[in-house]
């Protein structure tokens, strides 16, 4: 009886890939202090790149000064900003969490309004919930200052590395484009899927938490809602939520009014929060944030879920690219080693020789 031999070929194959992957782990694990670093830096480079080889390629600017453009740019509109209004919200809630007679006091007014109403009254009101809250709350407080110096740390690596991706911009693109082992059709639509995601989540989210939380402040003010500077701002944070979202803060909000305020504020409080902090999602994800990127809603919501988990706030934009990645790569499988119907749409989808790859594969 004749055994066959496996190819040396193949084994020396798929031990340097297990060696790659090995590899791969261990710095991984050794260095995931730093991996919201890492992608931050992957997120600017999307988002500026286009910009980037513009002015590098058709201006002519030099790369280094470039790269440096857009890392003070950066600093300015990006880190800058969101330092200030971390500051800021940790020193009003600070100052909200500390006045503890005038929370109870509000709390027990909700509680009683709360009392005889259906379905209200099943949820616990009770005192020894309200500390456990106000104990959690305190706890998450320290939790921030103390990653100050990580988010610090993180916002130097980012721009680190940033700096060294758009110098080396082509020859990186290059080296990602010939590692990866499939057809040009199946690398555009790798790139085009990365591309989209990336751009609709780091830009589309803030435009969509900025909106709710200016339009949620202005009906704060304008049903006098103590704080509302402060609780617009987490209303718009919160949009972030995945399913509930900016609903976990307007929903107290509006109680309390019903239970301390009068009857007509309140009532129009509700109705403005309902349709429009509420509406404004949907009017955003139908106009604006759809010409960003169209990303499914079952995609995103079960995608922060899981990039909260995995990378903190940078999981918000890579959390749904991992979930869709699936999709992709189920379908780069079909390119790749389908047959039949597959094989004759993939021979209708061959690029010509004159088509332009999905990076550029030329250095100048």
């Amino acid at each position: 009886m004749k055994y066959k031999q496996i190819n040396n070929n193949s084994i020396n194959q798929i031990m340097l890939i297990i060696i790659i992957v090995l590899i791969l782990i261990l710095v991984f694990s050794n260095l995931s202090y730093y991996l919201p670093g890492f992608l931050g830096a992957i997120t600017l480079y999307i988002l500026f790149r286009k910009s980037y080889f513009h002015l590098t390629d058709v201006r002519g600017w030099k790369k280094s000064l470039t790269s440096i453009f857009f890392i003070v740019l950066s600093i300015v509109f990006i880190v800058l900003p969101l330092w200030a209004l971390i500051d800021y919200l940790i020193a009003q809630l600070n100052s909200f969490l500390g006045n503890r007679d005038e929370i109870i006091e509000k709390f027990n007014m909700l509680k009683e309004y709360m009392a005889d109403k259906p379905l209200l009254r099943d949820i616990d009101m009770s005192d020894a919930a309200l500390l456990a809250f106000l104990q959690n709350l305190t706890r998450y407080v320290p939790s921030i200052l103390n990653s100050v110096a990580e988010v610090a740390v993180n916002i130097i690596v980012t721009l680190f590395v940033l700096y060294f991706m758009q110098v080396h911009a082509k020859k990186m693109e290059v080296t990602i484009y010939r590692a990866i082992p499939f057809s040009r059709m199946s690398k555009q639509e790798i790139w085009d899927k990365v591309n989209m995601m990336v751009r609709s989540n780091a830009l589309g989210i803030p435009i969509l938490g900025f909106f709710q939380g200016v339009v949620a402040m202005i009906g704060y003010w304008i049903f006098g809602v103590e704080s509302y500077i402060l609780l617009g701002l987490l209303t718009g944070i919160a949009s972030i939520i995945p399913i509930l979202g900016t609903m976990t803060i307007y929903v107290p909000i509006c109680l309390i009014s019903f239970a301390t305020g009068s009857l007509g504020n309140a009532i129009g409080l509700t109705l403005y929060c309902f349709f429009l902090v509420g509406g404004i999602d949907n009017i955003l994800r139908f106009t604006i944030l759809k010409t960003i990127g169209n990303v499914p809603p079952m995609i995103t919501v079960f995608g922060v879920l899981l990039g909260l988990n995995l990378f903190g706030m940078l999981g918000l934009i890579f959390g749904p690219l991992i979930l869709s990645s699936i999709g992709v790569l189920v379908k780069v499988y079909s390119n790749e080693y389908g047959k039949g119907i597959v094989r004759d749409y993939r021979r209708s989808r061959i690029p010509k020789q004159n088509d332009s790859p999905p990076i550029n594969t030329d250095e100048k």
